[in-house]
């Protein structure tokens, strides 16, 4: 660890190694790993609980007054009033973990007073460690990391995740990739959040959008995106999105060419314009017809007029 940083990332980045250790001994014998369901398509795995337990005994071991807020134990461990509250998914991509699949990562912010100062991405995988301080930049192994430097939607390279729980809105996520796809240099289903927004920070991707997200998913990766030089909000370009479970992120020229993109999809698009966007569908499935290279929505409203997450 790194004396030129921040005492309580230099913790942080203590935790994640530590999770780290366990999740890469359990990939040795993938298969046997004890796996259980959450829900359809949503599972949870013995190393998910043991990798939280020891980045929550770090974590307060060394701050003790500090909350936690974690996606297998929720607020059950830590102070319940306290202004600091450690945000922690133990294993982000447990289906792609759980098949062998290399592609998973621990993640670890802290929020202070609602808004989040530190944070550390670690895939084990390939021992890559990312990190950020709010103000100081992000870096990955220690390097100073930038936003992708291209303007243009069409040569970029954009991740998401497709929706997989009972009662996602499957026929939206096709549109909104149909409308991606065919303006981009290519669309990629990593199966990370938190990975995929560490990518945008370091330039590997131009932009990242999903919906269905929890705020641990994607506490940490916005800061790294935000000290990266990019924008991260939700798909109508605000910025206060943490707990809204949609995340848009991206350089500035792609995130702006995004907005216009992904807005009209956004659960806080005015109704007039869902309505729209349900009848180009209609229309577009009657008769097949190119889309329009300079198609803005409307302003979009804060209103939505779809119940709240």
């Amino acid at each position: 660890m790194s004396s030129n940083l921040h005492p309580m990332l230099n913790v942080a980045i203590k935790a994640a190694r530590a999770a780290g250790a366990i999740i890469n001994r359990a990939a040795l014998d993938v298969e046997s790993v004890r796996i259980s369901q959450k829900q359809i398509n949503d599972f949870v795995t013995e190393v998910d609980h043991a990798s939280e337990k020891v980045i929550i005994e770090t974590l307060l071991t060394a701050y003790p007054g500090h909350g936690i807020l974690a996606e297998e134990s929720g607020s059950e461990y830590g102070a319940k009033d306290s202004e600091f509250v450690w945000i922690i998914d133990p294993l982000d991509g447990t289906t792609n973990f759980i098949h062998g699949f290399p592609v998973y990562c621990v993640s670890i912010a802290l929020a202070v007073r609602g808004k989040v100062e530190q944070a550390v991405i670690y895939d084990p995988s390939r021992n890559d460690l990312f990190t950020a301080t709010k103000g100081r930049g992000a870096y990955l192994n220690e390097r100073r990391i930038r936003v992708s430097k291209r303007t243009q939607l069409k040569d970029c390279l954009i991740s998401t995740g497709f929706p997989f729980r009972p009662g996602d809105n499957f026929k939206n996520y096709l549109n909104m990739m149909s409308d991606v796809m065919q303006r981009t240099a290519g669309l990629r289903r990593p199966g990370a959040a938190a990975l995929d927004l560490a990518y945008v920070a370091a330039g590997f991707t131009d932009g990242f959008f999903e919906t269905g997200l929890s705020i641990w998913d994607v506490a940490a990766g916005s800061l790294l995106v935000t000290e990266a030089g990019g924008l991260v909000g939700n798909f109508t370009g605000e910025s206060d999105f943490l707990e809204q479970r949609e995340c848009m992120a991206g350089s500035p020229r792609i995130y702006g060419q995004l907005v216009p993109l992904l807005g009209k999809y956004s659960k806080f698009t005015s109704a007039g314009d869902k309505a729209a966007v349900r009848q180009a569908a209609a229309d577009d499935s009657a008769a097949p017809a190119a889309p329009a290279a300079d198609e803005t929505p409307d302003s979009p409203s804060a209103a939505s007029d779809d119940a709240p997450f």
